[in-house]
């Protein structure tokens, strides 16, 4: 038998609690350290979709990037979202676990496997980790060939999973670029850190309007790099099938499944015209 102690010591082994960042919530949320466990989930999100989906697929563990209780509770009452996620897990005996920063931070996380999709060269983190300087936030690499902006966008829309949103960005479509600076998740943040200064273009989710603007206008001036803004979850996403791939070699008795639901938060889009403004 294999306990939740035993599947989290596992994920502690795959991804160190001690490189998640400091203001990070990662490790066992909910669940008996000593219930047994023979099939688990993964997935980006723990909403009511996917603790659903534990339920219904016999997992005894939900195991997430995001951490349910990043900003503190007073309450897990079922009157909110997330106090209804943690009733129905622990009313149907199944443990929810958290990898986040810790998850981003190894060669195989968000940020890592992207650039592998896209096959990158010379991969070093955009900021390296407190604990290990071979880990850390982002990844800033070189394509073998420059390759159009325009064509870069392609390339990612066509290995990310599609959300409504689709994805933006600023630059030149015809411009070539070859270094490239990626951030799974939100990376504003990360706008002014020398790796991403120095890319051709910075690839990440959730920027905002004016650091966004600010950027694009350092941009135009030739001054920091091409943005392309892709959803958060489709990001992190690409987590999950290697994560999966790493916990069934760590527990051989264990099965281990990837959630199927897309918990990107936008339902559909509206194209727009064109139009001059008057």
């Amino acid at each position: 038998m294999t306990s939740v102690a035993e599947v989290q010591r596992a994920v502690e082994s795959l991804w160190p609690a001690a490189t998640a960042e400091d203001w990070d919530a990662v490790g066992l949320i909910a669940g008996d350290p000593a219930d047994a466990v023979s099939r688990v989930l993964l997935a980006v999100d723990a909403v009511a979709a996917t603790a659903a989906e534990a339920v219904e697929r016999g997992a005894d563990l939900l195991l997430v990037h995001h951490p349910l209780l990043l900003r503190g509770a007073t309450s897990v009452a079922a009157t909110t979202p997330a106090g209804r996620v943690i009733t129905r897990l622990v009313r149907e005996r199944v443990a929810l676990l958290a990898a986040h920063t810790n998850a981003d931070a190894v060669d195989r996380g968000t940020s890592g496997e992207l650039a592998t999709m896209l096959g990158l060269t010379d991969l070093a983190p955009i900021v390296v980790n407190r604990v290990d300087a071979s880990l850390g936030l982002g990844r800033v690499g070189d394509l073998p060939q420059p390759i159009a902006l325009g064509d870069l966008v392609r390339t990612l829309a066509s290995l990310l999973p599609a959300v409504a949103g689709g994805l933006r960005a600023v630059g030149d479509p015809a411009r070539q670029v070859q270094r490239i600076a990626i951030c799974g998740g939100a990376g504003d943040s990360l706008l002014r850190e020398r790796a991403v200064a120095g890319a051709d273009v910075y690839i990440t989710s959730d920027l905002r309007h004016h650091p966004a603007s600010d950027a694009r206008e350092r941009h135009a001036a030739g001054d920091g790099p091409a943005l392309i803004d892709v959803s958060h979850w489709a990001s992190e996403s690409l987590w999950l099938r290697p994560a999966a791939e790493q916990l069934r070699a760590a527990l051989p008795g264990v099965e281990v499944l990837v959630s199927d639901i897309r918990t990107d938060p936008w339902d559909f889009a509206v194209p727009q015209e064109e139009h001059a403004w008057h």
